[in-house]
């Protein structure tokens, strides 16, 4: 185990070292490149035309209050305000319909559900690239580790979203933008610690934009926690940069996001007792050496995940503009565990009998993005087309470190599967507003995409994957605005989607000889905005009609995964209020609450009692998985002196359940939170400041658990030959009160 482990060290010390060379070298490349002129311009370049410019960047993936799409945008202000927060879900955790979670409290692996709808179904892209992994079709958090550093705003558009590259949105699409220049230079510099040991840094410079046109600005980040499970340590580091030039048509920009995570595993959840016993029980890497309990030191999952973006927007004309963007994404990673008395066959062992092992399941990816879209805006009439074109390569290996048994002659480590995939996914979308009068506007919306998914190879079961699909989807979107008068409007929209089965669902369908199917939705949105000098009201009603739904079915893959499956029916259908009011300067309340039906229409499965022999077939509609029918948030705003602020947070979630069968037995009991945010500012001259912030997470210190696993076992040990079924689940344990706090110097 010490000669492997050595290994492991070495291999992770080259990726890191060679990683953070590249970080390095961009860096000089940048700042010599600032070089090139020095100083700052004698007068502020038109702030207009640079509005312009950066709108563009975004411009295919961001709409207007003229589009009539339920939105919420999120400034670069409100972003600094929620960092203590650490990770984007719950940085957003009190928008409307959206739900936060976690596996180890707020650090390491998080997790974001927007109207029920799980991360894999939501877009998210970065400056209109699409951030979601190709295969997986999810966003893992923590490979971009404290992203609101480096951010320059969020917009978030429940429903279908708009026509963007990648898996259309199912549920909701967030649109992410990357720092702007600032007209002048500036410096951030963060510091904070929190509960479980966390320690936080972070640092963000630029140079402003200077009399050449040119600016760069960097940010790092680096976050450090023991976790609040036993072996739940977590290593995150993060590093931005971006050069910009400015000139009087055109803003070229080129952009480097680099994730390196190293965190402990903590998906498999324990058990009500166990649970009951140790709070931060894990039994992640546990095994038993002569009767005694001891757990693996390297049960983690590592990961380094590079971007790099080169982004062209130039003002052809007044009316027209035109977007060029070249993506390259690389992803590199592995976790390790230790597994006890599995069979050597599991492993591709020609050798009866069983052993512990400890395997490495790794993977490597290459995507390259290319995105052009042309944008026209008229006074009545605005217009965009685009095409957006991945081609990804990715490779699934896994390998066998140790064996216990040395009788076995194994010679270690060697690899036991690999498999590729590669998908090639183009989407053509073209969209137009056209105003008939000031007050009245529609909005139409169409994307064709067109994808080609391969995988080949031996997956880690052994067995053969051999899986090739084409897909063909429309996905039109039209609808209408009106504006009542400056303060009000109302809009209505309908549209269609349709995706692809992720590289998790395929896999799962082929292991089980089954087929799995492309998921369709059929969605309507009505609204209401009223906007008043000291507050806003917004209601929406939704109905989101699914066909073929791909939807938990309770259970988690040997990697963590959530294992899906078809629903034939099935329909999201809610309203949704939110609004808030400034009372006087010093006291301002927001609300939202979101009330909803999730259904899956004619659901057929088993139910028993724990020891039935017998199990009966029900067939009924029933409540869609971690799907809660009421979600709610309160924002109570108090700022009685000068410069500081004290937020009172309230977080409700219903009760939901963690499979398709509403069965009280796998039912998630509601919960509600309260947090503390805090924060007072000094300002020591015209430039310089230092804010210190506090956050305290749960402060009734409500004790809840979240569903980790579910799933019907069945035993035929009592009487050999007849099967028993029994209820069987896993917790995932949160945190009672915790806390961060910060301290940032702003210069």
């Amino acid at each position: 185990m010490t000669k492997n482990n050595s290994k492991t060290a070495v291999r992770r010390g080259t990726r890191c070292a060679a990683v953070w060379s590249k970080v390095l070298c961009t860096t000089a490349v940048m700042i010599a490149a600032t070089g090139i002129s020095n100083g700052q311009t004698d007068k502020v370049r038109d702030s207009i035309r640079v509005k312009q410019l950066e709108t563009v960047v975004v411009s295919d993936s961001r709409v207007s209050n003229k589009t009539p799409l339920t939105t919420t945008t999120i400034n670069r202000e409100q972003l600094y305000e929620a960092q203590g927060n650490i990770s984007i879900p719950y940085m957003l955790e009190t928008l409307p319909s959206v739900v936060a979670s976690g596996e180890n409290g707020t650090v390491g692996a998080t997790y974001i559900r927007i109207r029920g709808v799980d991360a894999s179904r939501i877009n998210v892209n970065i400056n209109g690239i699409t951030l979601n992994d190709p295969e997986s079709q999810s966003v893992f958090w923590y490979n971009i580790p404290n992203f609101g550093g480096m951010a320059q705003s969020m917009q978030i558009q429940r429903g279908l979203g708009a026509s963007t590259g990648g898996s259309p949105a199912f549920g909701a699409a967030i649109n992410m933008q990357t720092l702007n220049a600032k007209s002048s230079p500036y410096g951030t510099a963060d510091f904070g610690y929190g509960s479980w040991n966390t320690r936080q840094f972070g640092l963000a410079v630029g140079t402003g934009i200077m009399k050449s046109g040119l600016s760069a600005d960097f940010a790092y980040s680096s976050l450090t926690s023991n976790g609040f499970l036993r072996g739940g340590n977590t290593e995150q580091q993060s590093f931005f940069g971006c050069l910009s030039w400015y000139g009087e048509r055109t803003l070229v920009k080129f952009v480097t996001i680099i994730g390196a995570p190293k965190v402990g595993i903590t998906w498999d959840g324990a058990s009500a007792e166990e649970l009951d016993a140790d709070p931060t029980y894990n039994p992640s890497g546990m095994y038993h050496v002569d009767g005694n309990t001891m757990f693996y030191g390297n049960e983690t999952d590592n990961y380094l995940q590079q971007h790099y973006q080169l982004n062209v927007s130039h003002l052809i004309k007044d009316r027209w503009s035109l977007k060029g963007t070249i993506d390259y994404t690389r992803g590199d990673g592995y976790y390790e565990q230790y597994k006890e008395d599995k069979k050597f066959s599991k492993y591709g062992i020609s050798r009866s009998g069983r052993s512990d092992f400890i395997i490495r399941k790794e993977m490597y990816n290459n995507g390259i993005t290319g995105v052009a879209v042309l944008n026209y805006n008229g006074k009545k009439l605005n217009l965009s087309f685009g095409d957006n074109m991945l081609y990804f390569d990715g490779y699934h290996y896994g390998n066998v470190l140790w064996c216990r048994d040395t009788g076995a002659h194994i010679d270690t480590p060697f690899e036991w599967y690999r498999y590729r995939g590669t998908k090639i996914d183009n989407s053509i979308f073209a969209k137009a507003n056209y105003n008939f009068s000031d007050n009245f506007n529609v909005y139409a919306d169409m994307q064709l995409r067109v994808i080609d998914y391969t995988l080949k190879g031996l997956d880690d079961d052994i067995y053969d994957m051999d899986f090739n699909e084409d897909y063909i989807f429309f996905n039109p979107k039209a609808g209408v605005n009106y504006r009542i008068n400056d303060n009000q409007r109302t809009y209505f929209v309908a549209g269609i989607s349709h995706r692809e089965p992720t590289r998790s669902d395929i896999k799962d369908a082929i292991a089980n000889n089954d087929t799995v199917k492309a998921e369709a939705m059929l969605d309507f949105e009505l609204g209401y905005q009223l906007v008043h000098k000291r507050g806003a009201f917004n209601v929406n009603a939704y109905a989101m009609l699914y066909k073929d739904q791909l939807t938990p079915n309770g259970d988690l893959s040997s990697s963590g995964y959530a294992l899906m499956e078809n629903v034939d029916k099935s329909y999201r259908i809610g309203i949704e209020l939110e609004g808030g009011y400034k009372f006087t300067d010093w006291f301002r309340m927001d609300a939202n609450l979101t009330l909803s039906q999730n259904k899956a229409i004619d659901y057929t499965f088993a139910d028993f009692t724990d020891g039935d022999a017998n199990p009966n077939l029900i067939t009924k509609t029933t409540d869609l998985a971690l799907s809660p029918d009421i979600v709610g948030a309160v924002i109570a705003t108090f700022s009685p002196v000068k410069n500081s602020k004290l937020q009172l947070i309230g977080k409700y979630v219903g009760k939901q359940y963690a499979d398709n069968t509403s069965r009280d037995c796998y039912a998630i009991d509601p919960y509600f939170l309260l947090n503390i945010r805090a924060s007072y500012t000094w300002h020591l001259n015209s430039s310089n400041e230092i804010e210190a912030q506090l956050l305290v997470n749960n402060v009734l210190d409500h004790q809840y658990r979240l569903s980790a696993w579910v799933g019907d076992w069945i035993d035929d040990y009592t009487t050999p030959g007849t099967d028993y079924y029994y209820h069987s689940r896993g917790f995932l344990q949160q945190p009672g009160i915790n806390f961060m706090g910060r301290v940032i110097y702003r210069f």
